[in-house]
């Protein structure tokens, strides 16, 4: 999976009330500020007949699958751990197909190419993205609904997660979800973004390790400058 970084450039205004996204404006690395804000945990509701949910009060297309949240923003997905970010850009040849075959009425802010679409099926990906995607995604639509893997539990430890508390960065979530939420992904994409915050807690382990006996050397060596100084008097 190929993740990009991307600076957003431009303010997409969206109309506010409590329940809502709000508008936010910036980046966050690893990871991006996409332009949404989810002040509080979402009201999330099943998707009838697919293991997605989302939440009918949010006002931007907010989906939780396989346990990741997603979101489809301009004409791109994304991909977080944590209800409100930060995100990882998903290329468009690895979104999951049960997120490609979420029905176009639960985009709550479906983008204007969407209309004149079947409500009750899936967005057409083949023409918004062309015949390669097409070509390399052949079968995205067909799928025997009684073989529908079930959802994934909702990682609802996160509702005590809002304002100053949330947990903004990777590496302040990462221990709160390895503690509190047990469930693996099932789908590549979601695999491979967990092995890269494993691959993130390494590096970081490692920077520690090596910090600590930098450390421990500096203390070493002044103490034994402190030492030969004592001796000279």
């Amino acid at each position: 999976m190929r993740y990009l970084l991307i600076l957003v450039s431009s303010l997409l205004f969206l109309p506010l009330n409590p329940a809502q996204a709000q508008v936010s404006i910036g980046v966050n690395t690893p990871g991006i500020s996409i332009g949404i804000t989810i002040p509080a945990y979402p009201q999330l509701v099943r998707v009838p007949g697919y293991p997605v949910y989302y939440d009918p009060n949010i006002d931007a297309n907010y989906f939780f699958y396989d346990g990741l949240y997603w979101i489809f923003y301009t004409n791109n997905w994304y991909v977080s751990s944590w209800y409100n970010g930060p995100w990882q850009l998903v290329n468009a040849y690895e979104v999951p197909v049960y997120i490609l075959r979420i029905p176009v009425r639960y985009y709550r802010r479906p983008p204007a190419y969407f209309r004149g679409w079947r409500a009750d099926a899936p967005p057409r990906w083949g023409v918004h993205w062309g015949p390669e995607w097409e070509r390399q995604r052949r079968g995205w639509d067909r799928w025997n609904r009684s073989s529908a893997p079930a959802p994934a539990p909702l990682p609802r430890y996160q509702k005590e997660y809002s304002g100053k508390r949330y947990p903004s960065g990777r590496e302040q979530q990462r221990p709160i979800r390895t503690e509190k939420y047990r469930y693996q992904p099932r789908e590549p994409v979601g695999r491979e973004y967990y092995r890269g915050t494993r691959k993130e807690q390494r590096q970081m382990r490692n920077t520690q390790q090596m910090r600590n006996k930098n450390q421990s050397r500096n203390k070493d060596q002044k103490k034994r400058r402190d030492d030969r100084d004592q001796q000279r008097r």
